[in-house]
């Protein structure tokens, strides 16, 4: 596709709706402002129940992959568009009962752990059992918390020290009356100004390659390291 589309000099875009939504913006601010301090450690739990055995997601010949190809993708992209750094090396454990008719050909539970070059741990989950929907960027001043981080509506956000001394943040409005529009005015903008989208098909690319590597770390039980 990202090739296709450079031939014919056609924008590619992908979907990824949270880059727009505003308590997601306002985080990523944050976060490079230095208001939490010196990065350390990325928290993030994306999980739903997926109850139907026959639905499409328990197909891997249609869904390609369980949790982590589904809703796991919320958890790496917003470890890497929080830290602003591409990791470099991946450790993870699968945890999925065979006996449960959902999970005959996908996962359920992946638990995996991304090391960044400075030095930042991202510690990843996502699932087909549980509900959850956050994540915690950890510094060494302080804390920036979303939950729900990257569900279609509802989203809260803490920023500063210890839980008991957080403080509940409402973003200014952005630009757009929602993270859809937002994410389809960009596209226009771009196409209009010839200039690359901040979610252009490389993006999702990388993240294709990240998630193969957590998939075979999960298999081989080591540590698998990413190329640039």
């Amino acid at each position: 596709m990202i090739a296709a589309c450079r031939k014919a000099g056609k924008k590619l875009m992908l979907g990824y709706r949270s880059r727009f939504e505003p308590h997601n913006v306002e985080a990523i601010r944050q976060a490079r402002s230095g208001a939490i301090g010196k990065l350390r450690y990325f928290r993030s739990e994306h999980g739903f129940v997926a109850r139907d055995p026959n639905t499409w997601r328990m197909k891997k010949a249609q869904s390609g992959g369980g949790s982590l190809m589904d809703i796991g993708i919320y958890a790496l992209q917003a470890a890497r568009y929080m830290t602003g750094e591409e990791p470099v090396a991946v450790f993870a454990k699968e945890t999925t009962d065979r006996s449960d008719p959902r999970f005959r050909e996908v996962e359920d539970m992946i638990d995996f752990q991304l090391e960044f070059p400075s030095g930042v741990i991202g510690s990843c989950m996502s699932m087909y059992s549980a509900n959850r929907n956050q994540f915690v960027l950890m510094g060494d001043k302080g804390r920036i918390e979303l939950e729900p981080a990257t569900a279609y509506s509802g989203q809260r956000m803490w920023v500063g020290g210890e839980r008991s001394d957080k403080t509940l943040v409402t973003p200014p409005p952005g630009p757009y009356a929602n993270q859809w529009v937002g994410q389809l005015d960009h596209m226009a903008q771009c196409v209009k100004e010839n200039r690359e989208t901040i979610v252009p098909g490389e993006e999702g690319l990388r993240d294709i390659r990240i998630i193969e590597a957590v998939y075979r770390s999960a298999r081989e039980q080591k540590r698998i390291g990413l190329s640039g």
